[in-house]
């Protein structure tokens, strides 16, 4: 069975780059999950969620290919049927994804079909083993020497294919030699410069910009799609005046506005790293509705993944000129695959679950009453703005320090309002006002730092924000269901002599 799903995959990456059996089933299974179980997962696993699925299905599919010796071993065809069954699993989720094609099909039955005769293989080789045991014939090739070789071999041709699978896909290479070729232009509103006192300055401590390659990746995707920008089209359909589509020429085209921007997951709890801020180059998503005229009554923007995946966005937040991009590169460089490639939005102020759509393909205006985002249907809110908040980066926690005075810092935000002010407190004793930097934006984290003079013992540390609006950051402890958690991130801190 293992063989087989790795032929798949490697079929996969000459005639259907998009989607193969097993990305269908991971797919599948993704959306299956209750919120609860993804939460979990994104909790235990963080970005590497979608690699201890992968892990997971592998140790599942053992376990049916085991229990289809045992069966096909004991009652002919017995474990064929489980095998076919598996197989028409995987045909049933291939049809059910967006990048569903007759090729992916077809590779679904090619995998189960090879995977009956692999079963059908083995079993003949271990049956003549135990023919010959009873009745040896001195002349033949020992069966068990041969029952063991096509195991082994099976084996090998899993492990290998599965590395030369997992190292290389077709559209994938494709998708990465196209943003190799991508001329980003220069921007008509360029960002305004970092200023020169944004930074705590504090050793330990995230930096202010992340950069591409530690920036969070949370998303339902269990391949990258990889999507060619020669053939990439922008669609704003529904409620609108005017369809509109635009092309990846298009829009480098266009006046193009660079910002640093902040954005968050939704599952990320107090004190979480799913957070991270980026200078993002693209075009204002209100020029682009302008363009389509919503008609009114429309209060929704139901955006699409070239992989199926949907964002319900306020329609308002979308034209109230905030710095809602649609975004073509990431910190100077064309988008990474992984995080879009060539086009994903970006929207202040609002959780990654209802704006930051990646890979984005339409714009669909809407009413919340008459359509329903991905997350929604699975206990999600509709509207998820970002719950002002701040994390302390250092002292790390289990990390003892030497007595003195101990030099707390982090970072803090409430996007598109700002921060006005941080504080830590030290055993629930009083709260003192920390060091705060200058915000890039009100549509950035800020960076703060605080000296605190301590003796030996332990102290339990917590801090909080408060915004330019004067909301106090909630010190409720909520999951992160269902918009967001709530809570003071709090650290314990050992200072020895």
């Amino acid at each position: 069975m293992g063989s087989a799903a790795v032929l798949g995959e490697l079929l996969a990456g000459f005639f259907s780059p998009s989607l193969s059996p097993v990305t269908a089933v991971g797919g599948a299974v993704i959306d299956a999950v209750p919120p609860g179980v993804k939460d979990w997962a994104v909790t235990a696993f963080g970005t590497a969620d979608k690699a201890a699925l992968l892990v997971g299905m592998g140790l599942v599919m053992a376990a049916l290919a085991a229990l289809a010796g045992i069966l096909e071993y004991r009652t002919r065809f017995a474990g064929a049927a489980l095998t076919g069954v598996f197989g028409m699993v995987g045909l049933a989720a291939v049809l059910t994804r967006a990048q569903a094609s007759a090729n992916a099909a077809v590779l679904a039955v090619l995998t189960a079909v090879v995977a009956v005769l692999l079963l059908r293989f083995l079993i003949r080789r271990l049956q003549e083993w135990g023919t010959q045991a009873l009745e040896p014939a001195p002349s033949a090739p020992p069966a068990r020497r041969r029952f063991l070789q096509a195991l082994a071999g099976g084996a090998v041709f899993t492990a290998a294919g599965g590395l030369l699978a997992g190292a290389w896909r077709g559209a994938a290479a494709v998708a990465s030699e196209a943003r190799s070729r991508v001329t980003l232009p220069v921007p008509a509103s360029p960002a305004p410069a970092v200023p020169v006192d944004a930074e705590a300055g504090v050793d330990g401590m995230q930096p202010l910009v992340t950069p591409n390659k530690d920036f969070y990746r949370i998303d339902t995707a269990l391949t990258v799609p990889a999507v060619d920008p020669a053939t990439w089209v922008l669609k704003v359909t529904g409620l609108v005046d005017r369809e509109v589509e635009l092309t990846f020429a298009d829009l480098l085209a266009k006046p193009l506005t660079e910002r640093h921007i902040t954005i968050a997951c939704v599952s990320n709890n107090v004190g979480g790293d799913l957070i991270g801020n980026a200078r993002w180059l693209g075009w204002p998503v209100r020029e682009l509705l302008a363009l389509a005229g919503p008609r009114a009554g429309a209060d929704m923007v139901l955006s699409r993944s070239a992989d199926g995946w949907t964002a319900g966005t306020p329609l308002e937040v979308l034209s109230d000129g905030r710095d809602a991009l649609l975004v073509v590169a990431m910190n100077g460089e064309p988008l990474p695959l992984e995080h879009g490639f060539p086009v994903r939005l970006v929207v202040p102020g609002l959780y990654g679950y209802v704006s930051a759509t990646k890979w984005v393909t339409e714009l669909r205006v809407t009413r919340f009453a008459d359509d329903v985002a991905y997350w929604t249907p699975r206990g999600w809110s509709e509207r998820g703005p970002i719950k002002t908040s701040s994390r302390i980066d250092v002292p790390r926690p289990g990390r003892p320090v030497k007595a003195g005075t101990i030099m707390f810092g982090g970072v803090a935000w409430a996007q598109h309002t700002g921060i006005d002010r941080v504080e830590l407190r030290l055993n629930r004793g009083p709260w003192r006002q920390a060091d705060l930097a200058r915000g890039i934006s009100a549509d950035t984290w800020y960076q703060w730092k605080l000296g605190v003079e301590l003796t030996e013992g332990q102290y339990e540390v917590q801090v909080r924000a408060t915004d330019l609006a004067g909301g106090i950051q909630d010190e409720r402890s909520r999951p992160v269901v269902p918009d967001g958690a709530t809570g003071l991130h709090t650290i314990r801190v050992d200072v020895t002599p």
